[in-house]
């Protein structure tokens, strides 16, 4: 009977206990409360920074482009307007000095030869003009 938490000899002192052991309960909340505490820094993903603010107006100098097209036979045309190389090469030198420098918007034919457009952006380059993008038809890309 000692096993059982009595340090009396009689029966006297045994009785049933109607009482909820609470101490196994209080330990899996404190494991739960140290999981909790360890585990919730690491959800979360902001980091709060104090950035500084600013007022801008959104600028209204619109650059001007240059639409430039290669048809299939390898022919250029600067804003619909024909043109040799030697041509090209001098209107990118110009418009490489333009403040702010327009953007080229190179089109090319399906059936152009791919060395022909590596010689535009070569001349381009060597002119220093550094705004250039390619312009699809994305209608025409369905098979």
């Amino acid at each position: 009977m000692m096993a059982f938490g009595s340090f009396s000899q009689g029966q006297g002192g045994m009785r049933p206990s109607a009482e909820i052991n609470m101490i196994p309960l209080i330990d899996i909340m404190l494991v739960l409360l140290v999981i909790f505490m360890i585990t919730t820094p690491l959800l979360t993903h902001n980091v709060k920074i104090d950035l500084p603010r600013a007022a801008s107006q959104p600028s209204t100098d619109k650059a001007e482009h240059i639409d430039l097209s290669i048809d299939g036979t390898g022919r250029l045309f600067w804003n619909n307007e024909a043109i040799d190389r030697a041509g090209m090469r001098e209107r990118f030198a110009a418009a490489a000095q333009q403040q702010p420098q327009p953007e080229v918007h190179l089109r090319a034919d399906k059936t152009t030869a791919y060395q022909i457009i590596a010689e535009v952006l070569a001349a381009s380059a060597n002119a220093g003009v550094t705004r250039i993008g390619f312009v699809s038809d994305p209608n025409e890309a369905k098979p």
